[in-house]
């Protein structure tokens, strides 16, 4: 068993920024990466939205950054799964994979989330080639260009809108004959020229060999199929927090967000134990939201341990 005044869960923005204030505040942090060191962003290719980086950044070079950034100021990382908590009491116990057991007072969870996918060929060879789950993220390297985004809800919608400004065409791809979205949310989208809505049709393939070159669909209802030409496929079908492991002891959402008691705070239901990045934000999901919550965790943390004398 070992003790350890202040424990990160992840990685990511939120956590490595995290862990840089928890350090720089002598917390000594020690984090856990989980399964994808980096977060989402070891899968995301040019990075241009985030300040500090004039000419852009690769996802992965940039969590580069953040690490050594952390490390810098004695982070403790590790590369591990933790995969059982136990929240009672103001000692918080945490196994790891291979079995090894931390206790301690200050835990932030910075677990963030994973897109859903269709799981259909050429989705996940062209990741990073013309197949995105962030419009947001990634929409602006397809200017005036021909793009398809597959989804029926509010990011659908907002996702395909945003394109729209952007793009030359937006195909968006709804599986039944009606979208999920809200009524303000579609009328925006059937009132938008630039959008041309696919009713009942679902995605069997994206086409390319070394980009996106077209998606191919079929109706459901009629079994006819057709290729789409186009260089962008966004999939907008949700994500998934990963917060799985909590759900026993943290409040969560519907969804599996966890679900912070008060707003522009991170505290959790459980005393001690705060949250920061994608696995409580469902609405912005941007790396520099992300680090802004990490940052805000570190100093919840840094005030609770000052505030518990621990």
């Amino acid at each position: 068993m070992e003790k350890v005044k202040c424990l990160i869960i992840g990685s990511g923005p939120a956590g490595y920024t995290a862990a840089i204030y928890a350090a720089r505040a002598g917390l000594k942090p020690v984090m856990y990466t989980g399964p994808q060191p980096g977060g989402q962003l070891m899968i995301t290719n040019e990075v241009e939205n985030y300040p500090g980086y004039p000419d852009g950044r690769q996802g992965p070079e940039m969590m580069e950054d953040f690490q050594k950034q952390a490390e810098r100021f004695e982070t403790d990382i590790r590369h591990e799964i933790i995969t059982k908590v136990d929240f009672t009491g103001p000692i918080h116990k945490v196994w790891s994979e291979s079995g090894h057991e931390i206790h301690s007072p200050a835990v932030i969870i910075a677990t963030g989330a994973s897109a859903k996918w269709l799981g259909i060929p050429g989705e996940d060879t062209l990741q990073n080639r013309g197949v995105s789950a962030c419009a947001v993220c990634d929409g602006f390297f397809f200017r005036n260009q021909e793009v398809a985004i597959v989804g029926a809800g509010d990011t659908a919608a907002e996702e395909s809108t945003y394109l729209a400004k952007i793009c030359s065409k937006v195909h968006l791809i709804v599986r039944r004959d009606e979208m999920r979205a809200s009524k303000i949310m579609q009328q925006r989208v059937l009132n938008n020229p630039k959008i041309q809505v696919h009713w009942n049709t679902e995605t069997e393939e994206v086409l390319g060999e070394q980009a996106v070159e077209g998606i191919r669909v079929v109706n459901n209802k009629t079994g006819e199929k057709t290729v789409l030409n186009v260089t962008g496929f966004f999939v907008a079908i949700g994500h998934k927090p990963n917060t799985d492991i909590f759900k026993d002891w943290i409040t969560l959402d519907d969804s599996g967000y966890i679900s912070l008691p008060n707003p522009g705070r991170t505290h959790t239901n459980i005393e001690g134990v705060f949250a920061c990045g994608d696995a409580q934000d469902k609405v912005y999901r941007q790396a520099v939201t992300a680090a802004g919550t990490g940052c805000m965790a570190a100093l919840d943390a840094e005030r609770y341990l000052v505030a518990t004398e621990q």
